[in-house]
């Protein structure tokens, strides 16, 4: 793992878009790296910013409170288990190659979920069936894996940062919802490779069992092969029935 130290820049002008009051607080809104961040200050003569110079990824977003990051992975799936993972990492935690699971390779994520379990404060990772999500729904399954990877870390968590703007509020712990921020905090990117990398590994099982599918290519998606797969072969127990397999006017033949 690449280390670097925790720097901060005092804020210049020039970097800032927007100051507002909000409340006792002063709230700043400057631009990085391509991406606009908001601090939230109170209203005092020393207040610092970490340094964006530089930096892919935020390192957290408050430094106050242990942070865990959460993710999800499958949610547009038509076949196998959501996963979710969740990941509390070290204040000055930093890798080149760290961000959005979707935004490097395979072999970058395989290399960095080494990395991340091993040097990680706590992760865990959970998984709903696709039975389950038949039941409840996909929203509510991959908001019940997040709660379920949460309950497995150890320290616990005081304070949670959450990809995308749904989340069920977890017990005694405040949260914050970040629309894509798995290309913003670090602890959200680490989750979102945990959970990419712990699902694709279970989709290579399923491929034993169910090769027709092309799993191991696919992962469960709604791929044209996939859907050709489907046609021909129909559904296996691990397609999520609740799903559209198919167009309306051929799924009569699934069920």
């Amino acid at each position: 793992m690449c280390r670097s130290r925790r720097s901060f820049l005092w804020i210049k002008s020039s970097k800032i878009l927007e100051k507002r009051r909000k409340g006792i607080e002063i709230v700043y809104q400057l631009k990085g790296n391509k991406q606009t961040y908001e601090f939230n200050f109170r209203n005092t003569m020393n207040f610092r910013i970490p340094d964006l110079r530089g930096m892919a990824l935020l390192p957290f977003y408050q430094a106050e409170f242990l942070e865990a990051g959460c993710d999800e992975a499958g949610r547009g799936c038509l076949a196998g288990p959501v996963f979710a993972a969740a990941v509390m990492l070290p204040k000055d935690f930093h890798h080149p190659w760290l961000n959005d699971s979707k935004q490097i390779t395979e072999k970058q994520r395989d290399t960095l979920r080494e990395v991340i379990e091993k040097e990680s404060l706590a992760w865990a990772v959970a998984e709903v069936s696709a039975e389950k999500i038949d039941k409840i729904n996909i929203l509510k399954s991959s908001l019940l894996a997040m709660h379920l990877s949460l309950d497995m870390l150890g320290p616990r968590p005081q304070f949670i940062l959450v990809d995308g703007n749904k989340f069920h509020p977890y017990p005694a712990t405040p949260h914050l919802c970040v629309v894509k921020g798995d290309g913003i905090y670090a602890s959200i990117a680490a989750a979102s490779i945990l959970a990419k990398t712990h699902r694709d590994e279970a989709m290579l099982r399923l491929h034993a069992e169910y090769p027709q599918y092309h799993w191991e290519q696919n992962k469960g998606y709604p791929t044209l092969a996939h859907r050709e797969a489907i046609r021909q072969h129909g559904i296996s127990p691990w397609h999520r029935r609740s799903f559209q397999l198919l167009p309306a006017d051929e799924l009569v033949l699934l069920f």
